[in-house]
């Protein structure tokens, strides 16, 4: 019996996480690779998540498990008749509104219905099993572990194995298989509950009561606690990944490693026996947590291995202990289903929070270290607090205060403020003593109050307190990327204009990736810089090509519009910007003035590239610049066989098109290469990442970029100039179509 419950929830957790990205990648083309589009199919799928966990609760209480067992096949077996999952025909986004009620409609079209099935299936199973006459029935929370194992498997495989060997519709069609695998498990699941005695589900887990004893309600606080306790590793697994992924590391599929932790977390808490040591945990975590503000004043970057280990060792302990409490506080199985729904909606409210206030009140990503302070605290609040047990909600800041008297209020106070005006007046000591910027100087400032703040980690709320004035102190230190002039946040990212502590040039940055450098000095205003200097192989095809001011040309990707110094007076230039925010800071002359400056008869679209590409006439522009592969968020749906034609028909006949193909992490050359041969292009590789070269010429930056043309005669000088190679191809690695494209055998392993 056990092993069938296990199995059943096992695939029910393996189908609900392999169908989110599935059906991420079917939209893919219709909506880009957005992450506004990510946020919203997240808020969706927490959405009906709740939902279905809601559904399970109230149908187990009012119908019983026997009858809910009936009406719940019903609901599994509904969901067939709409498989397999497909983007329904004539959808297509609307052209100049927002996409987001749109995408939320299309979803309850095409996969609302089977992931509600699939949803409700944990909790539902392990009330029926709750009620089975076996000894581990009377404590069925260990399936849950079963479940999130399925979910860390699933997690794992789609990128690792799923994507790169199927195609989307192989991998609909296996999905359905699997659905109606699941509604048999489910159905046997249900034969099993009808044929065996029933057994209420209210038999208290430590067997001190009899079977069928009413157990007690549940204690003032508890929904709470199982709230708290649920939105703050949420919030912070967002949190988390959005920092990692743009302040220190651009790396393509670095958000499998925090949600992978995460599923872990429960599998480890919810196991028959206990694996996670709650006292070594908690003597552990402030350590780290105070190496990691350190690390976050500093504004660390290198190295990144030891970065991405600390905050992620950091992450795993708060959610850890915080998951280690909800399971401790987890209620009798009558109570399994309320249980469920209200970790649900603590989920639902992180969601919410990381993906769409924190946006709209935040110009960076504040969320993250909120989220952190506030896991560290309900981490620790039990630990050092023996009062506080299961019958009790967490306490919150304001109820620790509110229970104290005005002394020990002013002391828990106390500390912190001073911690924060140390930290503070050292800032200031340090700038007007013209210390030079760099870990040395920002260790000196940082780490006396860092030390101190450790040593109140005996009391939760006074050591986060503590904390959080350091690093609101510390968000006022320029450090080593220079003042700040201008930050702003969209659903793209957070986009800061900076300048830098030599005080020569203005940068744009997307977390750590460069966008763009201008000169202050007036002289050189107009000199295209970083990727797109002069000498530098963007240079020299725009030297040589599109030099009619007829000649029309298309630059996907904005950036501060430093490619815009090429143009000659009067021609035609059309950006394609996906961020509105990109284009208000690339037009606004206290930054930047290479839009201000051309001679061009510039325009600025915003949207998906491909949707607005798809809008001009055939023929249009004699060269296409694609500058959108430099951040690990590459839009795939630009790199596809389906994409190259779209480029073909917009192009003239002896039309070039280059790609900026700059990436630490991801070797590009090759998957271009396939498609130049796949439609019969040829393609031309300049690798401009020389040290002494770079070195020497000021404002410099190393980059690679490919070109291709329908025939030689557009390559001109380059088919003769040695320092362009013919495009490097990779026997092994398949054309990339919208139906199938996979990072994985792109990825620089090193």
């Amino acid at each position: 019996m056990v092993a069938l419950h296990a199995l059943t929830l096992f695939v029910s957790a393996a189908l609900l996480f392999l169908v989110q990205p599935l059906f991420a990648r079917l939209v893919l083309p219709l909506l880009g690779g957005s992450p506004a589009v990510w946020n919203t199919a997240m808020v969706f799928y927490q959405a009906v998540l709740l939902a279905g966990y809601a559904y399970a609760h109230s149908s187990t209480s009012r119908l019983g498990v026997r009858r809910q067992a009936a009406w719940h096949l019903l609901v599994l077996l509904v969901p067939l008749f709409l498989l397999p999952i497909a983007i329904p025909t004539g959808w297509t986004p609307p052209a100049s509104a927002n996409p987001a009620g749109w995408l939320v409609a299309l979803m309850v079209v095409a996969v609302g219905a089977p992931f509600f099935a699939i949803s409700t299936t944990s909790p539902v199973v392990q009330t029926w099993f709750a009620s089975s006459p076996h000894t581990r029935a009377a404590d069925p929370y260990f399936l849950y572990a079963a479940s999130n194992l399925g979910s860390l498997l699933a997690l794992v495989a789609y990128p690792l194995w799923i994507e790169p060997h199927l195609t989307l519709a192989t991998q609909t069609k296996l999905w359905s298989a699997g659905y109606l695998l699941l509604v048999l498990f489910v159905g046997a699941c249900a034969i099993r509950l009808w044929r065996t005695p029933h057994v209420a589900v209210n038999r208290p887990r430590d067997g001190l009561a009899r079977r069928g004893a009413t157990p007690p309600p549940l204690p003032p606080g508890r929904r709470t606690t199982w709230v708290l306790l649920s939105f703050a590793p949420s919030s912070l697994l967002l949190g988390v990944t959005t920092y990692l992924s743009s302040e220190v590391a651009v790396i393509p599929l670095l958000w499998i490693i925090p949600l992978a932790l995460y599923l872990l977390t429960f599998v480890l808490v919810f196991s028959r026996r206990a694996l996670v040591p709650r006292p070594l945990l908690a003597r552990t975590l402030p350590l780290a947590v105070v190496a990691l503000v350190m690390t976050l004043n500093l504004r660390a970057t290198q190295p990144i291995a030891g970065l991405m280990a600390l905050h992620l060792v950091v992450f795993l302990l708060a959610t850890l202990l915080c998951h280690a409490r909800l399971a401790a506080e987890r209620p009798e199985p009558v109570h399994l289903t309320e249980f469920y729904l209200w970790l649900s909606v603590g989920g639902v409210l992180g969601g919410l929070f990381n993906a769409l206030l924190a946006p709209l009140i935040f110009n960076s990503v504040a969320e993250y270290p909120l989220a952190l302070l506030l896991a560290v605290y309900f981490a620790l609040s039990s630990t050092h607090n023996p009062s506080v047990n299961a019958s009790a909600a967490p306490d919150t800041p304001e109820s620790s205060t509110a229970k104290a008297t005005p002394h020990e209020r002013i002391q828990v106070l106390l500390a912190p403020a001073l911690l924060g005006l140390l930290t503070g007046g050292l800032i200031i000591v340090a700038a007007r003593a013209n210390l030079t910027d760099g870990p040395a100087s920002a260790a000196l400032i940082f780490g006396l109050p860092t030390l101190l703040a450790y040593f109140l980690s005996r009391h939760a709320l006074r050591f986060v307190l503590g904390l959080g004035a350091i690093l609101f102190a510390g968000s006022f230190y320029h450090g080593e990327r220079g003042q700040t002039l201008h930050a702003e946040r969209s659903f793209f990212g957070v986009h800061r204009v900076a300048r830098d502590p030599s005080g020569e040039y203005h940068l744009l940055a997307h977390g750590q990736t460069l966008h763009g450098r201008q000169s202050l000095a007036p002289d050189r205003a107009r000199e295209p810089l970083t990727y797109y200097h002069r000498t530098g192989p963007i240079g020299q095809i725009l030297a040589h090509h599109a030099t009619d001011p007829r000649q029309a040309v298309a630059v996907v990707g904005l950036g501060a519009g430093s490619l815009a110094s090429y143009a000659r007076p009067g021609q035609p230039w059309t950006f394609f910007e996906i961020d509105p925010v990109v284009e208000k800071i690339a037009r606004d002359p206290r930054y930047f003035t290479y839009l201000r400056d051309t001679p061009a008869t510039l325009r600025v679209v915003i949207g998906d590239a491909r949707l607005t590409l798809a809008g001009a006439a055939d023929g249009s522009f004699e060269l296409l610049v694609l500058d959108a592969f430099s951040s690990d968020a590459i839009p795939l749906h630009l790199v596809t066989r389906e994409a190259l034609a779209l480029y073909r028909h917009k192009l003239t006949p002896t039309g070039l098109l280059a790609c900026h193909i700059s990436n630490l992490h991801l070797d590009l050359e090759p998957v271009f290469a396939r498609l130049a041969r796949d439609a019969g292009w040829l393609a031309l590789v300049r690798d401009d990442t020389d040290d002494a070269t770079i070195a020497a010429t000021p404002g410099k930056s190393p980059s690679i970029w490919l070109v291709m043309a329908q025939t030689a005669s557009p390559l001109g000088p380059l088919t003769s100039d040695p320092r362009w190679q013919p495009a490097r191809e990779s026997p092994s690695l398949a054309v990339w179509t919208d139906d199938h494209s996979s990072l994985l055998p792109v990825f620089r392993w090193r």
